[in-house]
């Protein structure tokens, strides 16, 4: 089947995009996983690569400590005269009257970097934007926070930025109070045809999200909101396949088209559990000159397939990554930096070693290296040796969402004084840990295969040693289980869901002894849906 969306599959939200020349970029928000931000180059709006993480130090991003879905929330990237510029949040709380929401400004003069050391700009909201007007002067917008009463989500405020001063000057404006879709957020400012456009991401971040629309003659309005309102939203078709459309930014191509890329979820049934995330997606803006745009079908349902568009490039995806090679971009850690007091390259030849953190219950240091699930029906395979002296040595395959949501194939030994290596599997549902293998499996010394079959909502884990057969472990695992839908729905109170499922390798050392494991490869592979 031929399909355009989403663009970029798996956990990827919060598009912002520019054009530069014939190249665009499109930057997506990280939330807890390190470095902060990913960045993506692409000629055709629809084949992407991955070619900047720009918050790749604790200068830039300290996220030790901070609860799940917080840290980097919608981070905005924009071009003016020859500098690179991203706005971004570190969130650092969620729970309680207020939030914790620094804002702050990064520069570059290449979008590879080197970025420059933050700018704070405030802590008043989140989702911020920077907007370069035709003047040459530059505004911050952002939401913003409303404690008083319950209200929380208080509307979009703009604020002059200086550029010599690197600080924010003048009255904050508060300039639009939002649609009557709520929860208003999100701002992206463009000059058109004489007016302001304010595109907002409204209805929140689940099935009712939506991408919103103003507009004013005046910088500091009154905005008149879209008399279609909402330009893109799925919510009244539960059927449609993109679900959750919202939080968009628009580009324009060299022969003066318009884009508008936004995120989406894939449920797996009526029921939700999008296991794969808030992903991107794209679409085609109708924008006659001096009026409202639309959506090329003339409705708020974006397309799957978007015919003006290219191919996207064919064949089942594979990624197979031999780690003393080094870890690929596509990889990323939780919370901290990858450094030397957790990852040596030398210590075992052809091998990664990772030194046993805190377990995966922690939010400060953990030894985990992940990558993101991106297809429906996929595997993911790794090598390993590990020698655990103690039950609290554990090493092994993770299927990761968030410090209250994963399952764990993981080596170990049966008691504190070295009684032999078993192989264990384990769940964490809602913060719940239980134990699915009873008994243990012995394993003997050397190289240990793990891997699990991702089967849309089923998950199926097998081990080998050496050349010998796969052996597959019981039954099948609920897998929907690591979405958002799930994380919100399963919880006796609200707990912030906004990332997507990983798999990776991992090594716990409770006993605080950087006990290490040894890690030679990793294979990732899309498979076909006749599993």
């Amino acid at each position: 089947m031929t399909y355009t969306n989403p663009i970029l599959t798996g956990f990827h939200p919060d598009p912002s995009i520019i054009r530069v020349g014939k190249d665009y970029f499109l930057a997506t928000s990280t939330f807890e996983w390190f470095p902060g931000v990913q960045i993506f180059h692409s000629t055709d709006l629809v084949n992407w690569e991955l070619v900047a993480r720009p918050l790749d130090s604790v200068e830039k991003l300290d996220m030790r400590g901070i609860p799940d879905s917080c840290g980097v929330w919608a981070p905005c990237l924009s071009y003016d005269q020859g500098t690179y510029y991203l706005v971004y949040s570190n969130v650092k709380s969620f729970d309680g009257m207020c939030k914790d929401t620094p804002n702050y400004l990064v520069m570059a003069k290449h979008i590879e970097g080197p970025w420059s050391a933050p700018i704070f700009l405030n802590a008043s909201g989140f989702d911020g934007s920077l907007f370069h007007d035709e003047d040459g002067k530059k505004y911050y917008l952002s939401m913003l926070v409303d404690h008083r009463h319950g209200k929380f989500f208080g509307g979009i405020v703009l604020q002059e930025y200086n550029s010599k001063k690197k600080c924010l000057v003048g009255r904050v404006h508060h300039i639009y109070e939002g649609s009557p879709l709520g929860i208003t957020e999100g701002p992206h400012l463009y000059k058109r045809d004489g007016y302001y456009y304010l595109l907002t991401a409204e209805g929140g971040t689940e099935y009712g999200h939506a991408v919103s629309l103003a507009r004013s003659k005046n910088l500091l309005g009154p905005y008149e909101t879209h008399p279609q309102n909402p330009l893109i939203s799925a919510a009244k078709d539960p059927e449609h396949p993109l679900q959750k459309t919202g939080h968009g930014d628009c580009v324009w191509t060299e022969s003066g088209n318009c884009y508008i890329v936004f995120l989406t979820g894939r449920p797996l049934s009526k029921l939700g559990r999008c296991t794969l995330g808030r992903e991107t997606a794209i679409e085609k803006l109708y924008w006659p000159e001096g009026e409202w745009p639309f959506l090329e079908g003339n409705t708020s349902f974006p397309r799957t397939y978007i015919p003006e568009l290219p191919s996207k490039k064919e064949g089942p995806f594979q990624e197979k990554v031999r780690f003393a090679e080094g870890i690929p971009p596509s990889y990323q850690s939780l919370r901290i930096s990858t450094s030397e007091d957790w990852i040596l390259r030398e210590q075992n030849p052809g091998f990664l070693t990772l030194l046993g953190q805190e377990s995966l219950s922690s939010t400060f240091s953990q030894s985990l290296l992940a990558r993101r699930v991106q297809h429906f029906h996929c595997s993911y395979t790794i090598c390993m040796e590990f020698s655990p002296n103690s039950f609290q040595h554990m090493a092994g395959l993770v299927c990761y969402y968030n410090t209250g949501h994963h399952y764990y194939l993981h080596m170990t030994n049966k008691g504190i004084e070295g009684e032999g290596k078993v192989l264990r599997l384990s769940k964490t549902d809602n913060f719940a840990y239980s134990e699915l293998l009873d008994p243990a499996i012995d394993l003997p010394t050397g190289k240990i295969h793990l891997r699990v079959i991702w089967d849309r909502d089923k998950l199926r884990f097998s081990y080998k040693v050496e050349e010998a057969n796969w052996i597959e472990i019981s039954k099948a695992y609920d897998g929907s289980i690591l979405s958002d839908d799930y994380v919100r729905d399963g919880s006796d109170r609200y707990r912030p869901a906004f990332t997507g499922a990983f798999l990776g390798i991992c090594c716990q050392d409770l006993t605080g002894n950087k006990h290490p494991a040894h890690f030679e490869w990793a294979d990732y592979q899309e498979l076909t849906v006749d599993l």
